[in-house]
């Protein structure tokens, strides 16, 4: 069960694809964040998913918020495809201790050993705002996004 909104989001400290480190605390007060937990990098789904979180980026922009995301896959890896990709965002890693902040947030996949498809609109505060994951193998729509920042508008 992923985390509800109402939660306090864990605080967590991870590499970025570039190797600087990412503390959702230092977000507290300057800007919310949305945390996009993912399977794996270079995989069908996932790839969508991200491109069009990539091509969409403005609407995330547009609302002063932080666009992060996450998978079990390791710093070399996320860098990789990052840069096939062009995304503009971070990506973390979730790689040691495997899948810890996942799992933190009710979003690790144990039988599997990866994230699963989970996304929480975290507050500035770093309260949990909204929070949707979808079943393994279906993409989470962009309309949940815009849901998602339009929930955020309604708790400011």
């Amino acid at each position: 069960m992923i985390l509800a909104p109402g939660a306090v989001a864990p605080d967590f400290d991870l590499v970025d694809q570039h190797g600087q480190t990412v503390r959702l605390a230092d977000f507290r007060g300057r800007r919310p964040v949305v945390l996009v937990f993912f399977p794996l990098a270079f995989s069908g789904i996932c790839q969508g998913e991200l491109c069009e979180l990539r091509d969409n980026f403005a609407m995330f922009a547009d609302e002063s918020v932080e666009l992060i995301g996450v998978s079990v896959d390791s710093k070399h890896t996320l860098r990789a495809w990052s840069e096939a990709q062009g995304y503009g965002f971070r990506l973390l890693a979730d790689f040691w201790p495997h899948g810890e902040v996942a799992a933190a947030y009710g979003a690790f996949d144990a039988e599997h050993g990866v994230a699963a498809r989970a996304t929480f609109l975290i507050d500035d505060d770093g309260v949990v705002v909204d929070s949707f994951a979808t079943p393994k193998g279906e993409a989470r729509p962009l309309e949940r996004y815009r849901e998602a920042l339009a929930s955020l508008r309604r708790a400011a």
